[in-house]
């Protein structure tokens, strides 16, 4: 309240020379030099005390620490989801981000907007001992902290567990599960025991955090890291090349736009109890087919989808198995159904989605076509 106080009257008042308020012309100012000196001073105290608001707001709001990997398929989710945390949800936000990411590559090369919003970037080697502990030093205590990294989750888990967050959100993965025959997979659904995302989900249990977890699927988006996911199709498309797509094309998936991802994460703000020892799948809430896929891309990229299907060859993957195949050019996604509801995170977060893939495309395709993927051989 004090410094709120202080902040109030930054601005200095006019006054005559005897310390009372000056009145009429001659008090203003006899000389345009000192009413520019005096517009000057204002502007720069409405400056200062527009700023320490800020600041003062953003303590109100709390503290968040990022904990980020150096890329792969969730590379881009902490780019977007320190901009929600300081722009959305108003916390001050530090990242301490591993140094083995390619700094001249998406999303990284982009930091600068983490900066101007407010977010302080810290490197660290994170797979070297101690590097962590340093990094972390001058950090917190923080009231979120969201761990999107698997090489020292059990340090970041130990090390921000004295400070008793209010949410402690874990990057997880939706590769965990069991296929099934029919349906989306749900939470509740069969996993791989001895998944390593899941010993980590159990051990900010065993840790005494407020944590949850989150399992994301296949992300796409502005800054990916991974671009793979659709630029398989779209590299097929462009030149007319045979399109390899399991089964009959019926099998589906989730491709989700990583704002949307980071939205859910950021959404355990202000549902701190009820995200408390939960597990979300984070992805769309829309199932799409394999074939569907392929319209998709071939409608953004200016093609007729069903000329496009002309060029699909449908194959079995059983019959594969065993046999010797090229490392490159894989089908990117499972060759099963393998998509997740994400309707438990619509009903306790009270997240709602907010990008559309047929509409991403068109974006997309554009800086595909920008970057010249289109061009030169798959």
């Amino acid at each position: 309240a004090v410094l709120v106080s202080s902040i109030a009257f930054a601005t200095p008042p006019l006054t005559s020379g005897f310390g009372a308020p000056a009145l009429g012309a001659t008090a203003l100012g006899a000389s345009a030099n000192s009413g520019a000196a005096w517009g000057s001073s204002a502007t720069e105290a409405a400056g200062s005390r527009t700023a320490m608001l800020a600041v003062l707001a953003m303590a109100a709001a709390g503290a968040a620490l990022i904990v980020q990997n150096k890329g792969g398929g969730h590379g881009e989710l902490g780019y977007h989801l320190a901009l929600k945390l300081a722009k959305d949800k108003g916390l001050k936000v530090t990242m301490i981000n591993d140094s083995a990411a390619k700094k001249s590559k998406p999303p990284f090369n982009s930091y600068a907007d983490l900066e101007a919003a407010g977010v302080e970037v810290k490197w660290a080697a994170l797979a070297e001992e101690g590097a962590l502990a340093s990094a972390m030093e001058g950090v917190g205590p923080c009231d979120y902290v969201f761990d999107n990294q698997n090489v020292c989750t059990k340090d970041v888990q130990k090390a921000v567990a004295v400070w008793s967050p209010k949410a402690y959100a874990y990057v997880s993965s939706g590769g965990m599960y069991k296929p099934v025959k029919a349906g989306p997979l749900l939470e509740t659904g069969d996993v791989k025991e001895d998944n390593e995302q899941l010993s980590l989900e159990k051990s900010a249990a065993d840790a005494g955090l407020a944590w949850s977890a989150f399992r994301p699927q296949y992300i796409y988006g502005p800054k990916t890291n991974k671009p793979e996911y659709l630029d398989w199709f779209l590299d097929r498309i462009t030149r007319g090349a045979p399109i390899l797509v399991p089964g009959d094309g019926s099998g589906f998936t989730t491709l989700t736009n990583a704002e949307d991802a980071a939205s859910m994460l950021a959404s355990v703000v202000g549902k701190e109890a009820e995200a408390k020892g939960q597990v979300f799948n984070c992805a769309s809430d829309v199932l799409v087919s394999h074939i569907e896929v392929v319209d998709l891309c071939a409608k953004a990229a200016g093609k007729d989808a069903a000329e496009v299907r002309k060029t699909v060859v449908y194959y079995d993957p059983a019959a594969l198995k065993g046999k010797e195949l090229p490392k490159g050019g894989k089908f990117p996604f499972r060759e099963t159904s393998f998509g997740v509801s994400a309707d438990k995170a619509k009903s306790v977060l009270g997240w709602t989605p907010t990008h559309k893939l047929e509409e991403d495309m068109v974006w997309y395709v554009a800086e595909y076509k920008r970057l010249g993927k289109d061009q030169g051989d798959i």
